[in-house]
Protein backbone atom coordinates (compact mmCIF):
# COMPACT_ATOMS: atom_id res chain seq x y z
CA UNK A 1 0.00 0.00 0.00
CA UNK A 2 2.82 2.39 0.86
CA UNK A 3 4.52 1.63 -2.47
CA UNK A 4 1.30 2.39 -4.41
CA UNK A 5 0.82 5.65 -2.50
CA UNK A 6 4.38 6.74 -3.23
CA UNK A 7 4.04 5.84 -6.90
CA UNK A 8 0.67 7.55 -7.45
CA UNK A 9 1.22 10.45 -5.03
CA UNK A 10 5.00 11.05 -4.97
CA UNK A 11 4.60 14.67 -3.91
CA UNK A 12 3.76 13.37 -0.42
CA UNK A 13 7.47 12.56 -0.07
CA UNK A 14 8.73 16.14 -0.52
CA UNK A 15 5.72 18.16 0.64
CA UNK A 16 6.70 17.92 4.36
CA UNK A 17 10.07 19.50 3.50
CA UNK A 18 8.41 22.75 2.41
CA UNK A 19 8.98 25.68 4.77
CA UNK A 20 9.37 29.45 4.62
CA UNK A 21 12.98 29.26 3.39
CA UNK A 22 12.25 26.72 0.64
CA UNK A 23 9.19 28.67 -0.47
CA UNK A 24 11.26 31.82 -0.87
CA UNK A 25 14.00 29.99 -2.81
CA UNK A 26 11.45 28.23 -5.04
CA UNK A 27 9.61 31.48 -5.74
CA UNK A 28 12.81 33.22 -6.90
CA UNK A 29 13.77 30.23 -9.07
CA UNK A 30 10.22 30.08 -10.45
CA UNK A 31 10.25 33.76 -11.45
CA UNK A 32 13.57 33.27 -13.25
CA UNK A 33 12.18 30.25 -15.08
CA UNK A 34 8.99 32.09 -16.09
CA UNK A 35 10.98 34.92 -17.69
CA UNK A 36 13.25 32.48 -19.53
CA UNK A 37 10.45 30.30 -20.91
CA UNK A 38 8.46 33.23 -22.31
CA UNK A 39 10.53 33.66 -25.50
CA UNK A 40 11.41 29.95 -25.61
CA UNK A 41 7.76 28.89 -25.54
CA UNK A 42 6.92 31.16 -28.48
CA UNK A 43 9.99 29.97 -30.40
CA UNK A 44 9.35 26.28 -29.79
CA UNK A 45 5.71 26.53 -30.85
CA UNK A 46 6.88 28.18 -34.08
CA UNK A 47 9.27 25.28 -34.68
CA UNK A 48 6.40 22.84 -34.07
CA UNK A 49 4.24 24.61 -36.66
CA UNK A 50 1.75 25.80 -34.03
CA UNK A 51 0.47 29.26 -33.09
CA UNK A 52 2.86 30.90 -30.56
CA UNK A 53 0.46 30.65 -27.62
CA UNK A 54 0.55 26.84 -27.69
CA UNK A 55 4.18 26.85 -26.57
CA UNK A 56 3.20 29.02 -23.61
CA UNK A 57 0.19 26.83 -22.79
CA UNK A 58 2.53 23.84 -22.74
CA UNK A 59 4.90 25.71 -20.41
CA UNK A 60 1.97 26.40 -18.03
CA UNK A 61 0.37 22.95 -17.84
CA UNK A 62 3.01 20.21 -18.24
CA UNK A 63 5.48 21.53 -15.60
CA UNK A 64 2.83 21.43 -12.87
CA UNK A 65 1.75 17.83 -13.54
CA UNK A 66 5.32 16.57 -14.11
CA UNK A 67 6.52 18.27 -10.91
CA UNK A 68 3.75 16.72 -8.81
CA UNK A 69 4.03 13.19 -10.20
CA UNK A 70 7.68 12.89 -11.32
CA UNK A 71 10.70 12.01 -9.18
CA UNK A 72 13.12 14.87 -9.87
CA UNK A 73 13.00 17.94 -7.61
CA UNK A 74 14.62 20.20 -10.18
CA UNK A 75 13.39 19.03 -13.60
CA UNK A 76 11.35 21.63 -15.48
CA UNK A 77 9.12 20.13 -18.15
CA UNK A 78 7.52 21.93 -21.07
CA UNK A 79 8.17 22.55 -24.75
CA UNK A 80 11.60 21.57 -26.07
CA UNK A 81 13.35 22.02 -29.40
CA UNK A 82 13.85 18.33 -30.21
CA UNK A 83 10.24 17.38 -29.38
CA UNK A 84 8.96 20.41 -31.29
CA UNK A 85 10.71 19.48 -34.52
CA UNK A 86 9.57 15.85 -34.23
CA UNK A 87 5.99 17.04 -33.71
CA UNK A 88 6.23 19.23 -36.81
CA UNK A 89 7.71 16.37 -38.85
CA UNK A 90 5.05 13.92 -37.64
CA UNK A 91 1.99 16.10 -38.23
CA UNK A 92 2.94 18.35 -41.15
CA UNK A 93 2.55 15.46 -43.58
CA UNK A 94 -1.12 15.13 -42.60
CA UNK A 95 -2.27 18.76 -42.20
CA UNK A 96 -1.27 22.34 -42.98
CA UNK A 97 0.90 23.73 -40.12
CA UNK A 98 -1.02 26.21 -37.99
CA UNK A 99 -4.44 25.02 -39.18
CA UNK A 100 -7.21 23.77 -36.88
CA UNK A 101 -6.69 20.21 -38.17
CA UNK A 102 -2.94 20.45 -37.52
CA UNK A 103 -3.60 21.60 -33.95
CA UNK A 104 -6.06 18.78 -33.26
CA UNK A 105 -3.70 16.17 -34.72
CA UNK A 106 -0.92 17.57 -32.52
CA UNK A 107 -3.13 17.27 -29.43
CA UNK A 108 -3.92 13.66 -30.41
CA UNK A 109 -0.23 12.94 -30.92
CA UNK A 110 0.45 14.40 -27.47
CA UNK A 111 -2.24 12.26 -25.86
CA UNK A 112 -0.94 9.08 -27.50
CA UNK A 113 2.65 9.87 -26.49
CA UNK A 114 1.46 10.31 -22.91
CA UNK A 115 -0.38 6.98 -23.02
CA UNK A 116 2.78 5.23 -24.23
CA UNK A 117 4.82 6.85 -21.45
CA UNK A 118 2.25 6.00 -18.81
CA UNK A 119 2.12 2.40 -20.02
CA UNK A 120 5.93 2.18 -19.75
CA UNK A 121 5.70 3.47 -16.17
CA UNK A 122 2.96 1.05 -15.11
CA UNK A 123 4.89 -1.83 -16.70
CA UNK A 124 7.99 -0.75 -14.71
CA UNK A 125 10.02 -0.32 -17.90
CA UNK A 126 12.04 2.68 -16.69
CA UNK A 127 15.19 0.64 -17.20
CA UNK A 128 14.64 0.77 -20.97
CA UNK A 129 16.07 4.28 -21.13
CA UNK A 130 19.42 2.82 -20.04
CA UNK A 131 19.62 0.98 -23.36
CA UNK A 132 19.45 4.20 -25.37
CA UNK A 133 22.97 5.42 -25.94
CA UNK A 134 23.65 9.05 -25.02
CA UNK A 135 25.44 9.24 -28.37
CA UNK A 136 22.10 8.68 -30.13
CA UNK A 137 20.64 11.70 -28.33
CA UNK A 138 23.70 13.83 -29.19
CA UNK A 139 23.56 12.83 -32.86
CA UNK A 140 19.82 13.38 -33.07
CA UNK A 141 19.88 16.79 -31.39
CA UNK A 142 22.77 17.91 -33.61
CA UNK A 143 20.80 16.88 -36.69
CA UNK A 144 17.65 18.50 -35.27
CA UNK A 145 19.63 21.71 -34.74
CA UNK A 146 20.54 21.79 -38.45
CA UNK A 147 16.91 21.17 -39.41
CA UNK A 148 15.69 23.89 -37.04
CA UNK A 149 18.17 26.37 -38.50
CA UNK A 150 17.14 25.33 -42.02
CA UNK A 151 13.45 25.84 -41.20
CA UNK A 152 14.17 29.46 -40.20
CA UNK A 153 16.23 30.47 -43.23
CA UNK A 154 13.24 31.73 -45.19
CA UNK A 155 12.31 33.99 -42.26
CA UNK A 156 15.89 35.25 -41.97
CA UNK A 157 16.27 36.07 -45.68
CA UNK A 158 12.65 37.09 -46.25
CA UNK A 159 12.03 34.57 -49.04
CA UNK A 160 9.19 32.09 -49.66
CA UNK A 161 9.91 28.37 -49.24
CA UNK A 162 7.30 25.62 -49.43
CA UNK A 163 6.68 23.86 -46.11
CA UNK A 164 7.34 20.15 -45.71
CA UNK A 165 10.13 19.94 -48.29
CA UNK A 166 13.19 17.79 -47.65
CA UNK A 167 16.41 19.18 -46.20
CA UNK A 168 18.22 19.37 -49.54
CA UNK A 169 15.25 20.75 -51.49
CA UNK A 170 14.72 23.48 -48.89
CA UNK A 171 18.33 24.63 -49.17
CA UNK A 172 18.16 24.48 -52.97
CA UNK A 173 15.10 26.77 -52.94
CA UNK A 174 16.73 29.18 -50.48
CA UNK A 175 19.96 29.46 -52.48
CA UNK A 176 17.97 30.06 -55.68
CA UNK A 177 16.08 32.95 -54.03
CA UNK A 178 19.00 34.62 -52.30
CA UNK A 179 19.23 37.39 -54.91
CA UNK A 180 15.65 38.38 -53.94
CA UNK A 181 16.25 38.42 -50.19
CA UNK A 182 14.78 41.24 -48.08
CA UNK A 183 17.66 43.25 -46.58
CA UNK A 184 15.45 44.72 -43.83
CA UNK A 185 14.29 41.27 -42.72
CA UNK A 186 17.86 39.96 -42.79
CA UNK A 187 19.08 42.95 -40.72
CA UNK A 188 16.46 42.41 -37.98
CA UNK A 189 17.24 38.66 -37.76
CA UNK A 190 21.03 39.04 -37.65
CA UNK A 191 21.03 41.97 -35.18
CA UNK A 192 18.68 40.07 -32.87
CA UNK A 193 20.99 37.07 -33.01
CA UNK A 194 24.09 39.20 -32.34
CA UNK A 195 22.44 41.00 -29.41
CA UNK A 196 21.38 37.66 -27.88
CA UNK A 197 24.95 36.34 -28.25
CA UNK A 198 26.51 39.48 -26.73
CA UNK A 199 24.13 39.42 -23.77
CA UNK A 200 24.72 35.72 -23.22
CA UNK A 201 28.50 36.21 -23.29
CA UNK A 202 28.87 39.40 -21.29
CA UNK A 203 25.74 39.76 -19.13
CA UNK A 204 24.88 36.19 -18.20
CA UNK A 205 22.46 37.07 -15.39
CA UNK A 206 20.01 38.86 -17.70
CA UNK A 207 17.40 36.99 -19.83
CA UNK A 208 19.29 37.37 -23.10
CA UNK A 209 16.62 35.88 -25.37
CA UNK A 210 13.86 38.08 -23.99
CA UNK A 211 15.96 41.25 -24.20
CA UNK A 212 17.12 40.34 -27.71
CA UNK A 213 13.48 40.00 -28.84
CA UNK A 214 12.69 43.42 -27.35
CA UNK A 215 15.70 44.89 -29.17
CA UNK A 216 14.66 43.17 -32.40
CA UNK A 217 11.18 44.68 -32.09
CA UNK A 218 12.67 48.17 -31.70
CA UNK A 219 14.99 47.65 -34.70
CA UNK A 220 12.09 46.42 -36.84
CA UNK A 221 10.03 49.50 -35.87
CA UNK A 222 12.91 51.85 -36.73
CA UNK A 223 13.43 50.17 -40.11
CA UNK A 224 9.77 50.57 -41.07
CA UNK A 225 8.08 47.38 -39.83
CA UNK A 226 5.37 45.97 -42.08
CA UNK A 227 5.91 48.68 -44.71
CA UNK A 228 9.33 47.18 -45.62
CA UNK A 229 8.12 43.57 -45.53
CA UNK A 230 8.89 42.69 -41.89
CA UNK A 231 6.15 40.31 -40.73
CA UNK A 232 4.94 40.40 -37.12
CA UNK A 233 3.79 37.63 -34.81
CA UNK A 234 0.04 37.58 -34.22
CA UNK A 235 -1.11 38.81 -30.82
CA UNK A 236 -1.14 36.04 -28.22
CA UNK A 237 -4.53 35.65 -26.48
CA UNK A 238 -4.40 37.02 -22.94
CA UNK A 239 -6.05 34.08 -21.21
CA UNK A 240 -5.23 30.79 -19.53
CA UNK A 241 -4.92 27.53 -21.52
CA UNK A 242 -8.38 26.73 -22.90
CA UNK A 243 -9.92 23.28 -22.80
CA UNK A 244 -9.27 21.14 -25.87
CA UNK A 245 -10.18 17.72 -27.18
CA UNK A 246 -7.88 15.34 -29.10
CA UNK A 247 -9.29 13.43 -32.06
CA UNK A 248 -10.07 9.93 -30.82
CA UNK A 249 -11.22 8.51 -34.14
CA UNK A 250 -9.69 5.15 -34.95
CA UNK A 251 -8.30 6.41 -38.27
CA UNK A 252 -6.44 9.31 -36.61
CA UNK A 253 -5.06 7.14 -33.81
CA UNK A 254 -3.87 4.55 -36.32
CA UNK A 255 -2.28 7.30 -38.43
CA UNK A 256 -0.40 8.99 -35.56
CA UNK A 257 0.43 6.01 -33.29
CA UNK A 258 3.86 5.24 -34.83
CA UNK A 259 5.00 8.87 -34.65
CA UNK A 260 3.62 9.18 -31.12
CA UNK A 261 5.84 6.31 -30.03
CA UNK A 262 8.91 8.19 -31.30
CA UNK A 263 7.79 11.35 -29.47
CA UNK A 264 7.23 9.33 -26.29
CA UNK A 265 10.62 7.66 -26.50
CA UNK A 266 12.48 10.90 -27.19
CA UNK A 267 10.62 12.68 -24.39
CA UNK A 268 11.51 9.98 -21.88
CA UNK A 269 15.16 9.98 -22.94
CA UNK A 270 15.35 13.75 -22.52
CA UNK A 271 13.55 13.82 -19.17
CA UNK A 272 15.44 10.97 -17.51
CA UNK A 273 18.89 11.97 -18.82
CA UNK A 274 18.40 15.59 -17.69
CA UNK A 275 17.07 14.47 -14.31
CA UNK A 276 20.07 12.23 -13.76
CA UNK A 277 22.53 14.90 -14.90
CA UNK A 278 21.17 17.37 -12.33
CA UNK A 279 20.79 14.68 -9.66
CA UNK A 280 24.52 13.99 -9.92
CA UNK A 281 25.02 17.52 -8.55
CA UNK A 282 22.09 17.67 -6.13
CA UNK A 283 22.73 14.10 -4.84
CA UNK A 284 19.10 13.16 -5.32
CA UNK A 285 18.01 9.67 -6.30
CA UNK A 286 16.03 9.50 -9.54
CA UNK A 287 13.38 6.82 -10.11
CA UNK A 288 13.10 6.20 -13.86
CA UNK A 289 9.65 4.62 -13.60
CA UNK A 290 8.33 7.53 -11.56
CA UNK A 291 9.73 9.98 -14.11
CA UNK A 292 7.97 8.00 -16.85
CA UNK A 293 4.74 8.31 -14.86
CA UNK A 294 5.09 12.07 -14.41
CA UNK A 295 5.94 12.71 -18.07
CA UNK A 296 3.14 10.49 -19.34
CA UNK A 297 0.52 12.03 -17.07
CA UNK A 298 1.66 15.57 -17.96
CA UNK A 299 1.23 14.91 -21.68
CA UNK A 300 -2.16 13.24 -21.23
CA UNK A 301 -3.48 16.09 -19.08
CA UNK A 302 -1.83 18.68 -21.34
CA UNK A 303 -3.61 17.37 -24.43
CA UNK A 304 -6.93 18.45 -22.83
CA UNK A 305 -5.57 21.93 -22.03
CA UNK A 306 -4.25 23.04 -25.45
CA UNK A 307 -0.71 21.82 -24.76
CA UNK A 308 1.46 19.86 -27.14
CA UNK A 309 4.04 17.20 -26.25
CA UNK A 310 6.58 18.31 -23.68
CA UNK A 311 9.56 16.91 -21.87
CA UNK A 312 12.38 18.00 -19.61
CA UNK A 313 14.29 21.11 -20.65
CA UNK A 314 18.02 21.07 -19.92
CA UNK A 315 18.30 24.87 -20.08
CA UNK A 316 15.39 25.59 -17.74
CA UNK A 317 16.14 22.67 -15.43
CA UNK A 318 19.79 23.67 -15.09
CA UNK A 319 18.79 27.27 -14.46
CA UNK A 320 16.22 26.11 -11.90
CA UNK A 321 18.90 24.25 -9.95
CA UNK A 322 21.49 27.03 -10.11
CA UNK A 323 18.82 29.55 -9.07
CA UNK A 324 18.52 27.73 -5.75
CA UNK A 325 15.30 25.74 -6.19
CA UNK A 326 14.69 23.40 -3.25
CA UNK A 327 11.52 21.50 -4.17
CA UNK A 328 9.33 20.86 -7.25
CA UNK A 329 7.25 23.87 -6.16
CA UNK A 330 9.69 25.97 -8.18
CA UNK A 331 8.30 24.42 -11.40
CA UNK A 332 4.74 25.09 -10.23
CA UNK A 333 5.62 28.70 -9.36
CA UNK A 334 7.23 29.16 -12.79
CA UNK A 335 4.05 27.97 -14.53
CA UNK A 336 1.78 30.20 -12.40
CA UNK A 337 4.01 33.27 -12.81
CA UNK A 338 4.17 32.68 -16.58
CA UNK A 339 0.36 32.70 -16.68
CA UNK A 340 0.31 36.02 -14.81
CA UNK A 341 2.91 37.51 -17.16
CA UNK A 342 0.90 36.41 -20.21
CA UNK A 343 -2.25 38.02 -18.85
CA UNK A 344 -0.35 41.30 -18.48
CA UNK A 345 1.91 41.47 -21.56
CA UNK A 346 0.10 39.35 -24.18
CA UNK A 347 -0.97 42.39 -26.28
CA UNK A 348 2.69 43.40 -26.66
CA UNK A 349 3.47 40.25 -28.65
CA UNK A 350 1.70 41.80 -31.63
CA UNK A 351 4.82 43.97 -32.03
CA UNK A 352 7.17 40.97 -32.14
CA UNK A 353 8.86 40.57 -35.56
CA UNK A 354 9.03 37.08 -37.03
CA UNK A 355 12.65 37.67 -38.24
CA UNK A 356 13.64 38.48 -34.63
CA UNK A 357 12.03 35.18 -33.58
CA UNK A 358 14.04 33.44 -36.31
CA UNK A 359 17.26 35.00 -34.99
CA UNK A 360 16.52 33.75 -31.47
CA UNK A 361 15.67 30.27 -32.78
CA UNK A 362 19.02 30.18 -34.59
CA UNK A 363 20.77 30.66 -31.24
CA UNK A 364 18.60 27.97 -29.68
CA UNK A 365 19.59 25.61 -32.50
CA UNK A 366 23.28 26.41 -32.05
CA UNK A 367 23.06 25.64 -28.33
CA UNK A 368 21.62 22.23 -29.15
CA UNK A 369 24.89 21.02 -30.68
CA UNK A 370 27.08 19.49 -27.97
CA UNK A 371 30.46 20.18 -29.57
CA UNK A 372 32.42 19.00 -26.51
CA UNK A 373 30.85 15.54 -26.47
CA UNK A 374 31.02 15.23 -30.26
CA UNK A 375 34.76 15.94 -30.21
CA UNK A 376 35.28 13.43 -27.40
CA UNK A 377 33.33 10.76 -29.29
CA UNK A 378 35.41 11.27 -32.45
CA UNK A 379 38.61 10.98 -30.39
CA UNK A 380 37.76 7.93 -28.32
CA UNK A 381 35.49 5.46 -30.12
CA UNK A 382 34.93 4.43 -33.72
CA UNK A 383 31.78 2.53 -32.76
CA UNK A 384 30.26 5.54 -30.99
CA UNK A 385 31.32 7.75 -33.90
CA UNK A 386 29.41 5.50 -36.31
CA UNK A 387 26.32 5.71 -34.08
CA UNK A 388 26.64 9.50 -33.92
CA UNK A 389 27.05 9.96 -37.67
CA UNK A 390 24.32 7.47 -38.56
CA UNK A 391 21.81 9.18 -36.28
CA UNK A 392 22.91 12.63 -37.43
CA UNK A 393 22.55 11.95 -41.15
CA UNK A 394 19.37 9.92 -40.66
CA UNK A 395 17.90 12.94 -38.88
CA UNK A 396 18.75 15.16 -41.83
CA UNK A 397 17.67 12.91 -44.68
CA UNK A 398 15.08 10.46 -43.25
CA UNK A 399 11.88 10.78 -41.24
CA UNK A 400 12.77 12.01 -37.76
CA UNK A 401 11.05 9.21 -35.87
CA UNK A 402 12.88 6.67 -38.04
CA UNK A 403 16.17 8.41 -37.25
CA UNK A 404 15.57 7.85 -33.54
CA UNK A 405 14.72 4.19 -34.08
CA UNK A 406 17.75 3.71 -36.33
CA UNK A 407 20.12 5.26 -33.78
CA UNK A 408 18.69 3.18 -30.95
CA UNK A 409 18.83 0.00 -33.06
CA UNK A 410 22.44 0.63 -34.09
CA UNK A 411 23.52 1.34 -30.50
CA UNK A 412 21.90 -1.93 -29.36
CA UNK A 413 23.53 -3.87 -32.21
CA UNK A 414 26.96 -2.50 -31.32
CA UNK A 415 26.33 -3.22 -27.65
CA UNK A 416 25.47 -6.82 -28.47
CA UNK A 417 28.50 -7.01 -30.74
CA UNK A 418 30.77 -5.91 -27.90
CA UNK A 419 29.27 -8.30 -25.36
CA UNK A 420 29.33 -11.18 -27.85
CA UNK A 421 33.15 -11.17 -27.83
CA UNK A 422 34.13 -11.39 -24.16
CA UNK A 423 37.72 -11.61 -23.06
CA UNK A 424 38.81 -15.16 -22.21
CA UNK A 425 41.96 -14.33 -20.26
CA UNK A 426 44.73 -16.84 -19.67
CA UNK A 427 45.85 -16.74 -16.04
CA UNK A 428 49.21 -17.82 -14.69
CA UNK A 429 50.37 -18.10 -11.08
CA UNK A 430 53.01 -15.83 -9.60
CA UNK A 431 54.09 -14.62 -6.17
CA UNK A 432 52.94 -11.27 -4.85
CA UNK A 433 56.11 -9.37 -3.80
CA UNK A 434 54.57 -7.65 -0.77
CA UNK A 435 52.97 -10.68 0.87
CA UNK A 436 54.64 -13.68 -0.76
CA UNK A 437 51.21 -15.13 -1.54
CA UNK A 438 50.52 -17.00 -4.74
CA UNK A 439 48.19 -15.09 -7.08
CA UNK A 440 46.87 -15.51 -10.61
CA UNK A 441 47.64 -12.76 -13.13
CA UNK A 442 46.92 -12.13 -16.80
CA UNK A 443 49.58 -13.93 -18.85
CA UNK A 444 49.79 -11.01 -21.28
CA UNK A 445 51.10 -8.78 -18.51
CA UNK A 446 54.25 -10.87 -18.38
CA UNK A 447 54.81 -13.32 -21.21
CA UNK A 448 57.80 -14.83 -19.37
CA UNK A 449 55.57 -16.42 -16.71
CA UNK A 450 55.09 -20.12 -17.56
CA UNK A 451 51.77 -21.96 -17.75
CA UNK A 452 51.09 -25.43 -16.43
CA UNK A 453 51.35 -27.88 -19.36
CA UNK A 454 48.43 -29.95 -18.02
CA UNK A 455 46.00 -27.37 -16.59
CA UNK A 456 44.89 -24.22 -18.41
CA UNK A 457 43.44 -21.54 -16.10
CA UNK A 458 41.19 -18.93 -17.75
CA UNK A 459 38.84 -16.16 -16.66
CA UNK A 460 35.77 -15.15 -18.69
CA UNK A 461 35.29 -11.42 -18.36
CA UNK A 462 31.67 -11.01 -19.35
CA UNK A 463 28.32 -12.74 -19.35
CA UNK A 464 27.85 -16.17 -20.90
CA UNK A 465 24.67 -15.83 -22.96
CA UNK A 466 23.32 -16.55 -26.44
CA UNK A 467 25.37 -13.75 -27.97
CA UNK A 468 28.72 -14.77 -26.49
CA UNK A 469 28.34 -18.55 -26.29
CA UNK A 470 29.77 -19.20 -29.75
CA UNK A 471 32.87 -17.05 -29.13
CA UNK A 472 33.59 -18.73 -25.80
CA UNK A 473 33.11 -22.17 -27.35
CA UNK A 474 35.56 -21.30 -30.13
CA UNK A 475 38.14 -20.19 -27.56
CA UNK A 476 37.75 -23.47 -25.63
CA UNK A 477 38.16 -25.42 -28.86
CA UNK A 478 41.33 -23.46 -29.68
CA UNK A 479 42.79 -24.24 -26.24
CA UNK A 480 42.04 -27.91 -26.53
CA UNK A 481 42.80 -28.54 -30.20
CA UNK A 482 45.55 -26.00 -30.94
CA UNK A 483 47.22 -25.70 -27.53
CA UNK A 484 46.64 -29.34 -26.53
CA UNK A 485 44.93 -28.84 -23.16
CA UNK A 486 42.63 -31.57 -21.88
CA UNK A 487 41.85 -29.84 -18.57
CA UNK A 488 40.69 -26.23 -18.30
CA UNK A 489 39.75 -24.41 -15.10
CA UNK A 490 37.31 -21.51 -15.64
CA UNK A 491 37.48 -18.80 -12.97
CA UNK A 492 33.92 -17.44 -12.88
CA UNK A 493 34.42 -14.22 -10.92
CA UNK A 494 33.96 -12.17 -14.13
CA UNK A 495 30.74 -13.90 -15.22
CA UNK A 496 27.81 -11.69 -14.20
CA UNK A 497 25.06 -13.56 -15.97
CA UNK A 498 24.42 -16.86 -17.71
CA UNK A 499 21.41 -17.92 -19.78
CA UNK A 500 20.13 -21.25 -21.03
CA UNK A 501 22.16 -21.16 -24.26
CA UNK A 502 25.35 -20.37 -22.35
CA UNK A 503 24.77 -23.11 -19.77
CA UNK A 504 24.01 -25.68 -22.44
CA UNK A 505 27.19 -24.72 -24.29
CA UNK A 506 29.28 -25.26 -21.14
CA UNK A 507 27.58 -28.61 -20.56
CA UNK A 508 28.36 -29.61 -24.14
CA UNK A 509 32.00 -28.56 -23.80
CA UNK A 510 32.30 -30.43 -20.50
CA UNK A 511 31.14 -33.62 -22.20
CA UNK A 512 33.67 -33.07 -25.01
CA UNK A 513 36.56 -32.63 -22.54
CA UNK A 514 35.49 -35.75 -20.59
CA UNK A 515 35.40 -37.79 -23.80
CA UNK A 516 38.98 -36.70 -24.46
CA UNK A 517 40.07 -37.92 -20.99
CA UNK A 518 40.08 -34.48 -19.36
CA UNK A 519 37.58 -32.08 -17.87
CA UNK A 520 36.16 -28.55 -17.75
CA UNK A 521 36.24 -27.21 -14.20
CA UNK A 522 34.63 -24.14 -12.62
CA UNK A 523 35.59 -22.09 -9.57
CA UNK A 524 34.48 -18.85 -7.94
CA UNK A 525 31.11 -18.57 -9.69
CA UNK A 526 28.90 -15.75 -8.45
CA UNK A 527 25.83 -16.67 -6.44
CA UNK A 528 23.41 -15.63 -9.19
CA UNK A 529 25.25 -17.79 -11.75
CA UNK A 530 25.52 -20.69 -9.33
CA UNK A 531 21.80 -20.52 -8.58
CA UNK A 532 20.90 -20.63 -12.28
CA UNK A 533 23.17 -23.62 -12.91
CA UNK A 534 21.73 -25.45 -9.91
CA UNK A 535 18.08 -24.74 -10.84
CA UNK A 536 18.71 -25.99 -14.37
CA UNK A 537 20.46 -29.12 -12.98
CA UNK A 538 23.51 -28.34 -15.09
CA UNK A 539 25.77 -29.05 -12.10
CA UNK A 540 24.28 -32.57 -11.95
CA UNK A 541 24.79 -33.16 -15.67
CA UNK A 542 28.37 -31.85 -15.64
CA UNK A 543 29.19 -33.37 -12.24
CA UNK A 544 29.36 -31.71 -8.84
CA UNK A 545 33.06 -32.65 -8.52
CA UNK A 546 33.79 -30.25 -11.41
CA UNK A 547 32.64 -27.21 -9.37
CA UNK A 548 34.67 -25.54 -6.61
CA UNK A 549 33.99 -22.67 -4.22
CA UNK A 550 37.34 -20.93 -4.69
CA UNK A 551 40.17 -20.97 -7.22
CA UNK A 552 42.68 -22.02 -4.54
CA UNK A 553 40.54 -25.01 -3.60
CA UNK A 554 40.15 -25.91 -7.27
CA UNK A 555 43.88 -25.74 -8.08
CA UNK A 556 44.80 -27.70 -4.95
CA UNK A 557 42.28 -30.45 -5.67
CA UNK A 558 43.06 -30.73 -9.38
CA UNK A 559 46.85 -30.76 -8.98
CA UNK A 560 46.79 -33.32 -6.16
CA UNK A 561 44.19 -35.79 -7.41
CA UNK A 562 43.50 -35.26 -11.11
CA UNK A 563 46.70 -34.28 -12.94
CA UNK A 564 49.08 -36.94 -14.28
CA UNK A 565 51.72 -37.08 -11.56
CA UNK A 566 54.03 -39.15 -13.72
CA UNK A 567 54.19 -36.10 -15.98
CA UNK A 568 54.54 -33.80 -12.97
CA UNK A 569 57.72 -35.57 -11.73
CA UNK A 570 59.45 -34.86 -15.03
CA UNK A 571 58.08 -31.31 -15.34
CA UNK A 572 60.66 -28.57 -14.82
CA UNK A 573 58.07 -25.75 -14.61
CA UNK A 574 55.98 -26.72 -11.54
CA UNK A 575 54.11 -23.38 -11.67
CA UNK A 576 51.69 -24.01 -8.80
CA UNK A 577 52.75 -24.07 -5.15
CA UNK A 578 51.00 -27.43 -4.84
CA UNK A 579 53.49 -28.84 -7.38
CA UNK A 580 56.22 -28.61 -4.71
CA UNK A 581 54.20 -30.27 -1.94
CA UNK A 582 54.05 -34.05 -1.35
CA UNK A 583 52.52 -36.52 -1.73
CA UNK A 584 52.88 -36.98 -5.46
CA UNK A 585 52.68 -40.38 -7.08
CA UNK A 586 56.24 -41.54 -7.80
CA UNK A 587 57.09 -42.18 -11.41
CA UNK A 588 56.54 -45.70 -12.68
CA UNK A 589 59.73 -47.80 -12.85
CA UNK A 590 61.13 -48.24 -16.30
CA UNK A 591 60.20 -51.54 -17.91
CA UNK A 592 63.08 -53.95 -18.53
Amino acid sequence: MQFITQFLLPFLLWLPKVNRETLKADLVAGLTGAVIVLPQGVAFATIAGLPPEYGLYTAMVTPIVAALFGSSWHLISGPTTAISIVVFSAVSGHAEPGSATFIQYTLTLTFLAGVYQLAFALARLGVLVNFVSHTVVIGFTAGAAILIATSQMNQIFGVEVARGESFLVTWFDIIQQLPQMNVYVFTVAILTLVIALVLKTWVKRLPNLLLALVAGSVIAYLLGGKEVGIKLVAEIPAHLPPLSMPDFSLATIKMLAPQAFAVALLGLIEAVSISRAIASKSHQRIDGNQEFFGQGLSNIVGSFFSSYAGSGSFTRSGLNYTSGAQTPLSAIFAAILLALIILLVAPLTAYLPIPAMAGVIMLVAWNLVDFGHIKKIFQTSRAETSILLTTFFATLFLELEFAIYLGVLLSLILFLARTSIPDVVSLVPTTEPATGKSILVNKYRDERLPECPQLKVVRIDMSVYFGSANHIQNRLHYMSEQQGYKRILVIGSGINFIDLTGAEMLEQESARFKAAGGGLYFAGLKRKVNTFIHKGHFDEHIGSDFFFETKHEAIAQITRTILDHNYCHHCALRVFQECHQPPLTPPEPAKV
